[in-house]
């Protein structure tokens, strides 16, 4: 089974979910919905993220550290 991700209009958001209701269960299922928002808004929304990365922006650039030093 694949899993897809669309952004839809709202002028067709009606027609394209009746579309999707006239499959059964065991041929497509709805897995979430959800308003739009860019990725920008989104990670506005964090709670603490915008002010975190005006405060990391004032460090010094020694500070930092490589790629190569980072353990991922």
């Amino acid at each position: 089974m694949k899993t897809i991700t669309l952004k839809i209009d709202d002028r067709i958001n009606e027609q394209f979910m009746n579309l999707l209701k006239r499959f059964s269960d065991h041929e497509l299922k709805i897995l979430e919905e959800s308003e739009y928002i860019s990725d920008d808004e989104y990670l506005r929304s964090i709670e603490g993220l915008v002010e975190s990365i005006k405060e990391a922006r004032k460090e010094p650039m020694e500070n930092g550290v490589t790629l190569d030093e980072l353990d991922w």
